[in-house]
């Protein structure tokens, strides 16, 4: 069980605090090191067990899980969250077959992404996640991709700079001009290219799923 935050990472807290659980160490060591980058604050489990109790105790915004574990599976671990710590959790998992489609529905994740992602898919979509879960913004239940047709945001723009950082690896400030040269380019203002760019992630996230 780890609590840590890489020596890399944001501040405390950052941009929010995850909790990911899989059993898989490489997996669990490359998403951490992707979201502590990102910004976030992270807290790891390799159990289920595990993953409840540094639920309980450190409270996260938003819990990434695996779905067959040892022990308690993921699917035990997203029913204590969602009926005790009312944690809204996700998915990343390398099943996508009818009966986990229709358990990740029933269970209310927020998303359900299917292995193998990279980082660079993980990252925008719990921005997304966070951003629409910060402002009570109402999410459907996953299927097979993440947040798909999901309210727009209203602090959308915020949402679409995040996604041009982490895609290109630049500044706030940065990011924010390339959004507003690609919407004069086009005659359309920064609220449409911002929704095209968030639309476009989401687009991405349910083709990887198929």
């Amino acid at each position: 069980m780890s609590a840590a935050v890489s020596a890399a990472g944001a501040p405390a807290r950052g941009k929010g605090r995850i909790l990911v659980v899989d059993d898989d160490r490489l997996v669990l060591a490359t998403v951490v090191h992707g979201l502590t980058q990102a910004g976030y604050e992270v807290i790891d489990a390799d159990n289920g067990d595990d993953a409840i109790l540094l639920a309980r105790e450190h409270r996260p915004e938003l819990a990434l899980l695996d779905i067959r574990m040892e022990g308690k599976t993921g699917f035990d671990v997203a029913e204590y969250l969602r009926d005790v710590c009312r944690i809204p959790f996700m998915f990343l998992s390398a099943f996508s077959d009818e009966a986990t489609t229709a358990k990740v529905a029933e269970l209310g994740a927020v998303a359900y992404l299917v292995k193998p992602l990279d980082v660079g898919k993980i990252v925008p979509t719990v921005d997304a996640v966070l951003a629409q879960l910060r402002l009570r913004a109402p999410l459907p239940p996953a299927s097979e991709a993440a947040v798909v047709g999901a309210p727009v945001p209203a602090d959308l723009e915020a949402v679409a700079t995040g996604i041009v950082m982490h895609r290109y690896s630049l500044s706030r400030e940065r990011a924010w001009r390339r959004i507003q040269r690609l919407a004069r380019e086009q005659a359309i203002t920064t609220a449409e290219q911002s929704l095209r760019l968030v639309q476009a992630v989401e687009e991405l996230a349910r083709t990887a799923a198929e």
